[in-house]
């Protein structure tokens, strides 16, 4: 598999915003070494929602440049692409792939993939979604259930005014994406964003959103412990109990990769409130009784360390097993010269980022972006900046999905 096409730009006419990233692309595609992909098949629109009012207008424009090429993207409060990230200004980030017509089927409220071609088999799924949509929780885990796999990744659209969501058409409200079939080689993982601040527990008594019992103890005197603030007033904790979250995980998944490190399947939700009078603390997320909690708190430099965790990862599974840089570069020819040498193991990456992850979390404008350009080599990259991230058949919050396709 070639190397995918990929650009980005900024500029506060989508038009000419559009036309100098068609332009890098044309460029690439007449590049004589022929490292990158000729004849696109599917393409990724990523763009700040600055352009959401002519989104309409945008992907015309795209499906004129690139006749006969499926899209599917989304908008975003921020966009981003190899090394770098458009927080809060018009930008768009596109890339165009060569998949086989008969790998990929672009769904949407329009187009179930019930309706898919005859034959085909999705064995994974990119999904963008509206978060406002009913039921968005049950949406996709029928989703993630109509996939041989059950694995997806994407993200909810993310816009102060309209969260656009594109897959060969725009929409609002519900979900779209992109179904792979089984010949469609993907490599796809989740990176924490926070940290837990005391042990493991399992929620021992439920009522609707609010724990009252962790292992047999009034929840609310857990969260105090944990924060060091036991045996004062709840009330003059507030404070401190404002900036905890919870990280929830079913019984049956691990809650921790490793000692003080959230696993893939831990799902981090806000506090919604506390409830002094029966001990209990009330989370933005439905409960279960058996279900495991860590409160945690955001900390950027443990994102940034499972952040090159998750990169060393695919690099591990994606490139060959210690070949000499001159063996790989005899199998893949005198052109593979012309690209970095994790270039030439992934053909394209997509990576969607908590919106509370971007702009200066990462101390730096730009500096999540830089990491994974850092762990990963020049690699064609596009993403965006969600208001949730989906991987697996679960909701995120402050995660980053990272999903490359190996070459």
């Amino acid at each position: 598999m070639k190397l995918f096409a990929h650009a980005h730009a900024t500029h506060p006419d989508w038009r000419m915003a559009v036309a100098l990233a068609a332009a890098q692309i044309d460029a690439q595609r007449s590049d004589p070494a022929g490292t990158h992909i000729r004849q696109p098949t599917l393409g990724w629109v990523y763009f700040s929602d600055h352009y959401a009012p002519q989104a309409n207008a945008l992907l015309a424009d795209l499906q004129r440049r690139w006749p006969g090429a499926a899209w599917v993207g989304s908008a975003g409060v921020g966009v981003s692409a190899n090394g770098v990230e458009y927080f809060d200004e018009p930008a768009i980030a596109l890339m165009l792939c060569d998949l086989p017509r008969d790998q990929f089927s672009v769904f949407s409220g329009a187009r179930p993939l019930a309706q898919a071609p005859s034959g085909f088999v999705p064995n994974a799924a990119q999904v963008h979604a509206d978060g406002r949509a009913d039921g968005l929780p049950d949406l996709i885990a029928e989703m993630s259930g109509r996939t041989a796999t059950g694995y997806l990744f994407g993200g909810l659209a993310s816009a102060r005014t309209q969260p656009l969501h594109v897959a060969d058409g725009v929409f609002e409200g519900g979900l779209s994406g992109v179904a792979f079939g089984p010949q469609v080689s993907l490599v796809s993982r989740v990176t924490q964003g926070c940290q837990p601040i005391g042990p493991v527990r399992r929620i021992t008594r439920v009522e609707r959103n609010v724990a009252t019992l962790l292992d047999g103890e009034p929840a609310l005197d857990c969260l105090l412990r944990d924060l060091g603030v036991s045996g004062r007033e709840p009330r003059e904790a507030l404070p401190r109990i404002r900036q905890t979250l919870a990280g929830l995980s079913d019984g049956s998944d691990d809650t921790l990769s490793r000692p003080g490190q959230f696993g893939a399947d831990t799902r981090v939700r806000h506090l919604a409130g506390i409830d002094p009078a029966n001990g209990g603390v009330a989370l933005s997320d439905s409960l279960e009784e058996g279900m495991q909690i860590a409160f945690c708190r955001r900390d950027t430099e443990a994102a940034r360390r499972d952040l090159v965790r998750i990169c060393s990862e695919i690099r591990e599974e994606v490139e060959p097993e210690q070949l000499p840089i001159e063996t790989a570069l005899a199998l893949h020819g005198a052109d593979a010269d012309q690209a970095p040498h994790p270039a030439r193991q992934i053909a394209g990456a997509i990576y969607v980022s908590c919106v509370g992850r971007g702009g200066p979390h990462f101390g730096a404008p730009s500096a999540e972006l830089a990491i994974i350009r850092r762990a990963l080599g020049d690699v064609p990259l596009v993403g965006f900046f969600a208001g949730g991230e989906i991987a697996r058949r679960h909701l995120y919050g402050y995660t980053g999905v990272l999903t490359v396709f190996p070459a």
